[in-house]
């Protein structure tokens, strides 16, 4: 590899997963078409191939947060939202998923309210911070009233119904170390060309084409509401379902466990197949075998709910 520059860093992405939507360069209308095809060809891809993690544009989008943060006096959103995105090539084709940083912060905010105490809330954002947060928003609202995220992201767990797109065979696991095929540096010339990889940290990933993200989340759907209609992943394959409606059909999906890789550890994460474990849930579900699918979704959730306790862990 010619032109190669390694930095290491500290710096580690939070414990979050992520589900994201890479809709192809031209669903985009113009202006912003222009804007995505000059910024590939100044960065160039953060994955250049389906089997090709992200993490590194992740650890990108991490640092540059907590520039944010030291830069100036905490803010409850950015001033303007982000011209980055996360861009992937597959046969060819360029995928784009925005950063949407301003959408984003505001759905953090919202989460923060909902599960912080209000005096550590108070600390970290006073109300008028929030206020003002909240009147921008709907000005933006007003503005831009088809947006939508095309990154979901969920803290210190994988939520069991974002599993529901896709099958074992989406599966890519990239072990730890350069030896396994992962990519340790980044060219030099991409973005600032300061930042790198932290060399050989393990990825794990699901992607798959919208099409068949969807048929498979409707095929769960039908068979949830017939068998258990009153289960809580019905509700969640309704709310996976609809927000992939909400984007290009030729789109490509992606769930990636992010910076859950550094908690599981390798011997989980080469263990782990949960998509695959609900896939045979959901079979079972189809052939009447209800109480086998109750059994497998139970220890489905229950995994995840070992690892979601983590964040207590002193």
């Amino acid at each position: 590899m010619q032109d190669v520059t390694v930095v290491r860093t500290s710096v580690q992405p939070p414990y979050a997963a992520h589900l994201r939507v890479y809709e192809p360069l031209a669903a985009y209308p113009e202006p912003e078409r222009g804007h995505w095809q000059a910024y590939a060809a100044e960065h160039g891809p953060d994955a250049g191939a389906a089997e090709r993690p992200v993490a590194a544009a992740v650890l990108e989008e991490q640092r540059e947060a907590l520039a944010e943060l030291a830069a100036r006096t905490p803010r409850a959103l950015p001033e303007r939202e982000s011209g980055r995105a996360y861009l992937r090539v597959v046969d060819g084709v360029l995928y784009v998923c925005p950063w949407a940083t301003r959408l984003r912060s505001w759905q953090a905010l919202d989460e923060l309210r909902a599960g912080a105490p209000v005096a550590l809330l108070d600390t970290a954002l006073p109300p008028a911070a929030r206020a003002a947060a909240e009147a921008d928003r709907e000005r933006w609202r007003a503005e831009h009233p088809d947006a939508r995220p095309w990154i979901l992201t969920s803290r210190w767990e994988v939520p069991v119904r974002w599993f529901l797109p896709f099958g074992d065979e989406d599966r890519c696991f990239v072990p730890a170390g350069p030896e396994a095929g992962q990519e340790p540096v980044r060219e030099a010339g991409r973005g600032s060309g300061q930042d790198g990889e932290q060399a050989g940290a393990a990825a794990l990933f699901y992607l798959v084409p919208m099409a068949q993200a969807r048929r498979r989340v409707a095929r769960a759907y039908r068979a949830l509401r017939e068998e258990v209609p009153d289960g809580e992943l019905v509700q969640g394959a309704e709310q996976v379902g609809r927000w992939l409606e909400e984007f290009h059909p030729r789109s490509l999906v992606e769930l990636d466990y992010g910076g859950l890789v550094h908690l599981l550890g390798p011997e989980r994460l080469s263990a782990d197949r949960s998509a695959g474990e609900l896939e045979e849930g959901l079979r079972a579900l189809r052939a009447g075998d209800t109480a086998e699918a109750l059994r497998v979704y139970g220890e489905l959730t229950v995994r995840w709910r070992r690892v979601l306790a983590l964040r207590h862990a002193n």
